[in-house]
């Protein structure tokens, strides 16, 4: 989930005075919370409506100066100091929703939805929180050791801070929990998988769900047979993932075992030969470890030129820039790698869906990877491509046989209506 964009702080962390978008006496709300190592992203809104009504972040967990914003409407509060751990981090979400003139205890909060990365094959949906499942997350921690700790402080820090509301865990990984065996089942030795729990897990399903089915929606109203549906997302941010749905289920997912398999991202590799890890560690005396940081978090686009950030990419690239043009070829030749298999392994192909910041906000790479596919029924309109505007839009021709779409993701929002699902019984 990306960190809510707030403008700088006044000069005053006063308490402001909450406009009138705050929720009605009638309106459940659930307060989305996503729980990094040192940061505690956070977002109250009405799951049914779709409405936000408070968003913010506490960064810095248990390093020298912490801090938090928030913003309700037009007011805005901040907090400056220590932040030893999660539980200060949510006492201080409190104080700056009371900054702001929005209690908790007066929102009308029916759930706290907790994002959770890994949910191995234990979590298939969205699960209450008791203290058998907290103790579960905590030991899918093998699988995901940079996300599922900080994830259990997280709800641990909610649950003393809520007693009294319920907490569900919405997991990254279970919209992928059932994908088809061929699919999810790397081709290793079946004792060694069994006993480590190796798999193809996927990641960003909280989004590729929200996401398609919007599409499904769309097409549905449209008077299309949205049961029957092929599409592939494009989930296209700092980290990457593509989904081949049909029908609604996921056929693949290109992300694996962790985050690290699949497309190429800001910082991390992607798909590469596995030996390379023996190499490196042959050859020039690589650690585990440092291995593990260069394939996760010195590699990928950041890696080959420099940059992470795309408008810096784009604009290096209409410079001259020959290395940041070879980055961004190799981006796209994995995407369009995945287009075609995916369409294969669907058997046929109706919706291109791009989402995320950069699926979303980059024309560039929608053109490149859909350039020159028109003899696969993929026509793109160059013109609906470069426009910027909000909401869902279709960026292929009228007559193109396969419909390519942007979908903006709406994770908190998804994690929200799951949440309340599961509070409501």
């Amino acid at each position: 989930m990306s960190t809510p964009s707030t403008p700088d702080a006044p000069g005053s962390s006063d308490a402001a005075e909450l406009g009138p978008g705050a929720p009605s006496a009638g309106t459940s709300t659930v307060l989305v919370v996503n729980s990094g190592s040192s940061s505690l992203k956070f977002q109250l809104l009405d799951p049914l409506a779709g409405e936000v009504f408070a968003s913010g972040i506490i960064e810095r967990i248990g390093l020298d100066q912490g801090m938090g914003r928030i913003t309700a409407g037009e007011a805005y509060g901040a907090h400056q100091g220590e932040v030893p751990d999660h539980v200060v981090a949510m006492q201080i979400v409190m104080e700056l929703f009371d900054q702001v003139g929005l209690a908790l205890e007066d929102a009308h909060v029916v759930a706290v939805g907790h994002r959770v990365v890994q949910g191995g094959a234990r979590f298939s949906a969205p699960t209450p929180i008791d203290s058998w499942v907290r103790d579960q997350i905590a030991d899918l921690s093998s699988l995901a050791p940079l996300h599922n700790p900080p994830a259990v402080d997280g709800i641990d820090a909610a649950r003393r801070m809520l007693p009294d509301i319920p907490h569900v865990a919405v997991f990254d990984t279970a919209f992928f929990a059932d994908l088809p065996a061929a699919s999810r089942t790397y081709a290793l030795n079946k004792g060694v998988a069994d006993e480590y729990r190796i798999r193809r897990y996927g990641a960003h399903g909280t989004s590729h769900q929200y996401v398609s089915k919007k599409v499904s929606e769309l097409l549905a109203s449209e008077g299309n047979d949205a049961s029957r549906l092929r599409q592939i997302v494009l989930h296209l941010g700092n980290g990457a993932s593509a989904s081949a749905i049909a029908g609604g289920a996921p056929v693949d997912t290109s992300m694996g075992l962790t985050p690290l398999e699949g497309l190429v991202m800001g910082t991390r590799t992607g798909d590469i030969d596995p030996a390379v890890f023996v190499h490196l560690h042959r050859s020039a005396g690589m650690s585990v470890e440092d291995i593990d940081t260069l394939l996760n978090k010195r590699s990928g686009m950041q890696g080959m030129c420099g940059m992470s950030d795309f408008r810096d990419i784009t604009q290096a690239i209409r410079n001259g820039d020959e290395t940041a043009e070879l980055a961004m070829q190799v981006y796209v030749h994995r995407l369009r790698k995945y287009l075609g298999s995916y369409a294969f392994a669907l058997g046929g192909l109706d919706v291109i869906a791009f989402t995320a910041g950069i699926g979303e906000n980059v024309p560039e790479v929608r053109e490149r990877a859909l350039a020159g596919l028109e003899g696969f029924g993929i026509v793109l309109d160059r013109e609906r491509n470069a426009e910027r505007a909000p909401g869902i839009r279709t960026i292929s021709t009228d007559d193109s046989p396969v419909r390519v779409l942007i979908v903006p993701t709406d994770e908190e929002l998804e994690i929200a209506q799951q949440a309340l699902a599961v509070a409501r019984g």
